[in-house]
């Protein structure tokens, strides 16, 4: 039987907490989701002066990148890139944002963040993945 890592609650608490503090240092009112390995929410924070929507988007971003097992933007930028039939895939969230947490080269959760400019989304994530991956 194999064995895989899972997400403990004091990780999603580093993660929320890295990515918050990357947003608040640059003045980005952003959502920050959480989800498990299957895309299943863990934590949701909504930033002050982060748009109601946000959160909504900030989930889904977080659930592609666990399903897909890669960052959201790679979807965007095949979409962009002329691959619109993925638009129909049955995934939201295709958006840059969504960024993976890998232990061991296995997925074991996801980081999706709303509120600001793509590439600012994609800091603030790459902030929470980095406190618990290194």
């Amino acid at each position: 039987m194999q064995t895989k890592a899972i997400l403990a609650q004091a990780d999603v608490i580093n993660v929320l907490d890295a990515a918050q503090k990357e947003a608040d240092s640059n003045n980005w009112p952003v959502t920050i989701a959480v989800t498990d390995d299957g895309g299943h929410l863990l934590a949701l924070r909504r930033l002050d002066g982060a748009a109601p929507f946000s959160a909504e988007v900030a989930t889904h971003k977080a659930r592609s990148a666990a399903l897909g097992r890669k960052e959201t933007q790679v979807f965007e930028e095949m979409i962009n890139g002329g691959r619109t039939a993925f638009v129909t895939a049955p995934l939201q969230g295709l958006l840059s944002g969504g960024v993976p947490i890998t232990v061991d080269g296995h997925v074991v959760g996801a980081v999706g963040i709303s509120g600001v400019k793509p590439d600012q989304d994609v800091q603030v994530a790459k902030a929470g993945v980095a406190a618990i991956t290194g």
